[in-house]
């Protein structure tokens, strides 16, 4: 059996572009009949907020968003208020679904790159690579890496400093292109060196970065099908690279272009408050957001209060556009008047 995931990252608040991503996601695992998991990708730890975990598997749920395996509620995870982690927290960790509990399997694959020699040790702030970058970067991603320290072996890194370095996966062996057919985006293709260069794998202390581990992790849970937003496309070429050197398959992809604001920027806090608990808290009838979402989407023509479960026979991937929607912040008032 086939399996998807919904991977909510604990660094905030859940809102409408996540829900719009995550709908596809569960109905593309929904409408074929796969295993559906939750995992909660905690290991942005300086930016990972407690309650936002609990706050993102309620969220789903009232959505009306089910999965197979994962971390479930419990009576005690509906207080965010609470000192001390959810009950839902340990049932997940004992079943593998959160990133922190999996240190030791992301150590594990860790040392297999180091003795490969497909990383090394890198000094460089980012500010020094934002200095000696010779492209201009866009919108969240980095500046390409100019190859500063790509001169570096392995064992330079005794000779350094204790946490004065991180670790860089080196690209410069990838000299044909990467890509795959997006479900969504289509054909994507890049070649590795020149579009995005060497990228961070990992801290000093071989603590992995978010690129090592959803490609451990998926490869693990036997993922074949990733569904997220086309900001992370760039990430996508970057964990096709490491599918390959570490000779395991890699899933179908699928990018849903984003939800924005009225400026054109991906929906953030400056846009007003757009936080699915805020709904969820008032009363409001999911179904009604699922109605916009399902609309936004192409599934339906209107956006007439509707169930996810009601959706799974309209779903089809060439439904989906690929321009980004802006979000309309008179349907958020209507969902509170009503």
């Amino acid at each position: 059996m086939a399996t998807g995931r919904l991977a909510p990252s604990p660094t905030g608040a859940q809102h409408p572009g996540n829900a719009r991503t995550f709908l596809v996601a569960w109905l593309a695992a929904r409408s074929t009949g796969s295993r559906l998991i939750l995992r909660i990708e905690d290991l942005d730890s300086p930016r990972v907020k407690p309650w936002a975990m609990t706050q993102a598997v309620e969220d789903l749920a009232w959505l009306g968003l089910d999965w197979d395996d994962g971390p479930k509620l419990q009576p005690s995870a509906s207080d965010p208020k609470i000192g001390k982690r959810p009950n839902w927290w340990d049932d997940a960790a004992a079943n593998g679904f959160v990133q922190s509990q999996r240190m030791a399997r992301y150590a594990e694959i860790f040392r297999t790159l180091r003795d490969g020699e497909w990383i090394y040790p890198c000094t460089c702030s980012r500010t020094d690579v934002s200095q000696a970058a010779s492209a201009p970067h866009q919108g969240h991603e980095p500046a390409i890496y100019p190859g500063t320290c790509s001169h570096r072996h392995v064992a330079d890194a005794d000779q350094l400093a204790e946490g004065s370095y991180c670790w860089r996966f080196r690209t410069t062996g990838f000299t044909t292109p990467l890509g795959w057919q997006d479900r969504i985006a289509g054909e994507q293709s890049a070649i590795l060196p020149h579009a995005l260069g060497d990228f961070v794998i990992a801290k000093a202390d071989g603590t992995p970065s978010y690129q090592l581990a959803v490609v451990v992790d998926d490869h693990d849970m036997e993922v074949g099908e990733v569904v997220r937003g086309d900001d992370l496309i760039p990430s996508t070429y970057r964990q096709l690279a490491l599918y390959q050197v570490l000779g395991w398959s890699a899933p179908a992809f699928a990018h849903v272009p984003l939800v924005k604001g009225p400026d054109g920027f991906r929906l953030a806090k400056r846009h007003g408050d757009s936080r699915l608990s805020i709904l969820r808290e008032a009363g409001v009838d999911s179904r009604d957001v699922i109605g916009w979402l399902a609309s936004s989407l192409g599934l339906r023509s209107n956006q007439a209060p509707v169930s996810p479960a009601e959706l799974i026979t309209d779903f089809a991937w060439d439904k989906i556009p690929r321009q980004p929607v802006t979000f309309p912040r008179q349907i958020w008032d209507r969902w509170l008047e009503r």
